[in-house]
């Protein structure tokens, strides 16, 4: 049975009818999960890699120390390669909502299990590491306690009065005694 024209111009009606339709739900979900997104944020996690090495930590480094010195004073290095056994990297990466990534590397190079040298940029002191990952303070911060001027503007405590108590009621009983003594 051969179609007629106006039942294939129906379908295509329906069918561009259709595709409309499925594209304005697509407009919708896209607007909707944008506007989502801009209101809830999603958790990203903290991630804190390597050892912090300090303007005082490298201080202490010298030529002619020892690995084991080494280890004492700035832990173990992130990057010990069985490639490049006289090289320790100490690096050290950092990645907080609220703060600025932060990425240092530290480079010691032995010669006989000897420091050789050390390979560092500028390194922050431990104040102004811990400013730097502190984050910003949003708003006040609350009072905790009430001044000695506020406490007496308080109203006194209402004390509730005391009912004394009634006398127990029931029937009283009497119990033989426990122990009979002879």
């Amino acid at each position: 049975m051969p179609l007629t024209s106006s039942f294939r111009l129906a379908a295509a009606a329906a069918a561009a009818v259709g595709l409309v339709l499925l594209g304005g739900c697509t407009a919708i979900t896209r607007s909707m999960s944008d506007g989502i997104t801009r209101v809830i944020t999603p958790y990203r996690v903290e991630v804190v890699q390597g050892n912090v090495v300090t303007k005082e930590q490298l201080a202490l480094i010298k030529p002619g120390m020892p690995r084991n010195r080494v280890r004492d004073l700035l832990g173990s290095p992130l990057i010990a390669d069985a490639f490049h056994a006289q090289r320790w990297d100490y690096v050290f990466v950092i990645r907080r909502q609220g703060t600025e990534p932060q990425q240092r590397s530290v480079t010691v190079r032995f010669e006989n299990d000897l420091v050789a040298s050390v390979e560092a940029p500028e390194l922050p002191s431990e104040l102004e590491f811990v400013a730097s990952i502190s984050r910003p303070a949003k708003g006040e911060v609350p009072k905790l306690e009430l001044t000695p001027d506020e406490r007496a503007q308080l109203p006194a405590p209402v004390r509730p009065e005391v009912a004394t108590p009634a006398a127990p009621q029931g029937a009283a009983r009497s119990y033989p005694p426990l122990e009979t003594t002879p």
